[in-house]
């Protein structure tokens, strides 16, 4: 997005806004990808992480909106909010496919539920003597440092082939790509938000290092976790088949997953000091997408038509 780092002349913007598509899971085989089950669950892990984690993100945006004192970033973020929370509801929906194929996810996501209400709600756990704007500075910071990673995801996804050589069940794919283009489209708004929050300085820019520090590590353990738990319970595997690297490594090689050099690179990037998101991506392509998606054009199409109503 054309968002600019916090202190720069605001030019040309591009306006984010929800688009409140829908999805019919109906037709949707467990294996999305055919004949890549490892591939097709190191993706849904996305589904397993997404719903409470973007649920958190405007739990804690709601919290920081009063501080912000920037008309322009003030819009981006309730655009941003009102993304996230479609999301959420989104990627729940297809936890709700996956239960009725007879995959339960409830017995990792409530782990997933307890790290983002609890362990990161709005008071520190278990009494910890952190200042309420301190907790809620590094808060943001973690979530600047999670879209560092949905970006570069989301940016994958718009231009993943293999996805599309190998066949994969339509209606997913374009969830992942609708989603995928507004992270790209919204990629700057937590790294702004952040830094219009988060202090001044090098304690500013310290611990934008310590959200990422926090969670590079704790994003890999929960997708290695999630891919397993998801490749463990499927019933169509019936335990015939484990997680494993060099699964993962031979989906990376068909372009059915992003890179090992791809993600990792996200962070010696974002440790730069002079870096902006609004590196990440292309707008342009993220636009396009969303110009042709069929969930997408669908919601504008019954947007129009309620205004013309």
């Amino acid at each position: 997005m054309t968002s600019r780092p916090i202190g720069e002349k605001r030019t040309e913007h591009h306006v984010i806004a929800p688009r409140r598509v829908s999805f019919d899971w109906d037709a949707t085989p467990l294996h999305w990808i055919p004949g890549e089950p490892t591939a097709t669950h190191v993706i849904n892990v996305l589904h397993l992480l997404l719903p409470a984690g973007e649920r958190w993100f405007v739990k804690v945006f709601k919290e920081a909106l009063p501080l912000v004192r920037d008309p322009g970033l003030r819009e981006d973020v309730k655009g941003f909010m009102g993304q996230e929370a479609t999301h959420s509801v989104q990627h729940a929906s297809v936890l709700d496919h996956l239960a009725a194929q007879h995959l339960d996810t409830s017995a990792y996501t409530r782990h997933v539920d307890f790290l983002f209400e609890k362990l990161l709600g709005e008071t520190p756990p278990w009494g910890v003597p952190v200042p309420t704007q301190e907790w809620l500075r590094f808060r943001l910071s973690l979530i600047a440092a999670i879209e560092q990673f949905t970006a570069v995801l989301g940016n994958w996804v718009l231009h993943a082939e293999g996805l599309d050589r190998a066949g994969c069940d339509p209606v997913m794919l374009d969830l992942l790509r609708w989603h995928g283009a507004e992270e790209v489209e919204h990629r700057a708004v937590a790294f702004d938000m952040y830094q219009h929050c988060g202090g001044t300085g090098a304690a500013r820019y310290a611990r934008r290092i310590e959200g990422m520090a926090v969670t590079a590590p704790v994003l890999l353990w929960l997708w290695a976790w999630g891919a397993s738990y998801l490749i463990r319970h499927d019933p169509q595997l019936a335990g015939r088949l484990r997680y494993s690297l060099r699964a993962h490594n031979k989906a990376v090689a068909k372009g059915l997953l992003p890179s090992w050099r791809e993600l990792g690179a996200a962070v010696p990037r974002y440790f730069r000091r002079s870096y902006h998101p609004s590196q990440e991506g292309s707008l342009r392509r993220a636009v396009e997408y969303l110009a042709s998606s069929p969930a997408a054009r669908a919601a504008a199409g019954a947007v129009g038509r309620a205004a013309i109503g």
